[in-house]
């Protein structure tokens, strides 16, 4: 007689989910109660049935089972009631200095990262998910990405969903999470390089004659040369840096105290 066919359906464990309401637009409609049943393959740890719900690990601030914390390799037993908890703001990110890599989709992003000062590396060009987590892992930098599979990947050192997709919104979102050291108007927003001050006449050679007979004071980027002034856009950005350092840079001298 063959033996009990129905043996594993009766024996995988059923445990208690708890998923905040920040973390409610990752996981499917029916999973948005404030708890829910789920069924586990009994040998897979919490964190692979995290993720198996659309939650990136990236955006878990810790995991708790009966009240008690537990690491992503715990894995459940039945009837044990699991709690998602969402990332603290601002979220500690181990190492330092503080940099990010931001995927193809986030230009704007990473160039209103730059003019703030923070070091913010960027792919123009798609060159595949393993190559950005590979660079984050070489680099430690933390990947930002609107791609849930791309934050699922092994190799990445550290990452963070970007929640929005509206570009001023996307800047808030990362100074609010991450409260990186801001330093305005030190990096060049096209390749990231180190601005320093130039002399006009080192630069002359460079600058269209209408710029050259406007304006005295310019900045260089040691990497790629880029020149810099103060042109007609500046007051613009000017105004958009000055707010920014109204809402987060005494924000983040209050947290470094």
């Amino acid at each position: 007689m063959p033996g009990c066919w129905h043996c594993d359906a009766v024996t995988r464990p059923e445990v208690t989910v708890k998923i905040p309401a920040e973390l409610h637009l990752f996981v499917p409609a029916d999973r948005r109660a404030a708890s829910s049943t789920l069924t586990t393959d009994g040998s897979s740890s919490l964190g692979h049935v995290v993720e198996s719900l659309g939650i990136p690990l990236t955006e878990v601030g810790g995991l708790a089972v009966d009240g008690r914390d537990v690491p992503p390799g715990h894995v459940p037993a039945s009837g044990e009631v699991v709690e998602v908890r969402a990332v603290s703001r601002p979220q500690a990110v181990p190492g330092a200095p503080l940099r990010f890599l931001l995927d193809v989709h986030l230009g704007t992003l990473a160039r209103r990262l730059r003019l703030l000062g923070v070091d913010a590396a960027y792919e123009s060009e798609d060159i595949g998910d393993a190559a950005l987590a590979a660079r984050s892992a070489k680099e430690r930098r933390v990947l930002l990405s609107r791609d849930r599979g791309l934050l699922r990947r092994r190799e990445l050192w550290a990452g963070g969903y970007v929640y929005s997709d509206q570009p001023e919104e996307q800047l808030q979102d990362v100074l609010s999470r991450f409260a990186p050291a801001l330093a305005p108007w030190t990096r060049c927003v096209a390749c990231n390089g180190p601005l320093a001050d130039a002399d006009k006449e080192s630069v002359r050679d460079r600058l269209a004659d209408g710029t050259s007979k406007t304006y005295d004071v310019f900045a260089e980027c040691a990497d790629c040369g880029r020149v810099y002034w103060r042109g007609a856009h500046h007051t613009r950005l000017a105004t958009m840096v000055d707010q920014v350092m109204r809402d987060y840079g005494e924000r983040r001298r209050y947290i470094a105290d």
